[in-house]
């Protein structure tokens, strides 16, 4: 995309959802975007592999959840879309799901045509709304999902941009809030326990770019999950979470993966 600034979209810092979209070989980036992920290659290569890992846990999340009753979707942070998004799969599984995807960046409501293609028995919606306010996105996913009957929430590759002085765990906490029992929380970060070094270069350019980036030990992103009854096998390395419910990421296996991913349900 580079040369169309489309209206609201800046350009002058990158995004991690057009980082991102780079990382995974898409069109929806500028200059500014792919200079910063030329930058994170050089610390570590395996970036790219990371950010279809991430994916791939999204998407056999999703399957799980699909086979397993949930209904009804709430993506916050969906970035730009790429096949199968949520919806695909939820929705090949249980055509009747409902899916809400919430991004903040303008460029991907650029991209809701792409999104909204779902099956004629469900429903599928965009929202733009930042995870920082969640009164506006429980407001917006009302419209579209029931909040009498489980949501589960997707906040994959998300709250690593979220620090804790912008209060993560509280956002999480009262988004759970809102949804009733038997709810389910997926949730992927980035973490610095395996690379430190390299972490912490990535983690000074981003900052230099205007990109916090809040990368998380274990036990941290554990805390995410308390009062929360996790789904085997617990908090894992994205990749070997239910690896047979999906392909194997060409690369994955090729070094470390500083992630961790997991599944867990609302009492």
């Amino acid at each position: 995309m580079t040369g169309q600034h489309q209206a609201g979209i800046d350009t002058s810092r990158p995004h991690p959802a057009r980082m991102y979209d780079w990382y995974l070989g898409g069109k929806d980036n500028y200059p500014v975007d792919e200079e910063m992920g030329r930058q994170m290659l050089a610390l570590d290569p395996r970036v790219p592999v990371m950010a279809r890992v991430n994916r791939a846990f999204m998407q056999r999340a999703t399957r799980w959840l699909a086979r397993n009753g949930v209904r009804q979707f709430l993506d916050i942070g969906t970035g730009i879309p790429t096949a199968p998004n949520l919806h695909q799969v939820a929705q090949e599984i249980a055509p009747d799901s409902r899916v809400v995807y919430c991004d903040n960046d303008p460029i991907v409501l650029a991209h809701a045509a792409a999104l909204l293609r779902g099956t004629p028995e469900g429903a599928t919606e965009y929202l733009q709304a930042d995870v920082r306010d969640p009164d506006a996105v429980l407001d917006g996913a009302r419209k579209i999902l029931d909040f009498d009957r489980p949501v589960a929430l997707s906040l994959v590759a998300l709250l690593h941009f979220v620090p804790d002085e912008d209060g993560a765990h509280d956002l999480v906490g009262r988004l759970l809030a809102a949804l009733p029992s038997g709810s389910h929380l997926v949730m992927s970060h980035a973490t610095a326990d395996f690379t430190p070094e390299e972490s912490r270069a990535a983690t000074e350019k981003l900052r230099a770019a205007g990109v916090t980036l809040a990368l998380r030990s274990r036990a941290e992103f554990a805390r995410f999950f308390e009062g929360l009854d996790l789904v085997e096998p617990g908090i894992e390395v994205p990749h070997l979470w239910h690896p047979e419910l999906g392909e194997p990421v060409a690369g994955q296996d090729d070094g470390v993966i500083p992630g961790y991913g997991a599944v867990a349900r609302k009492p």
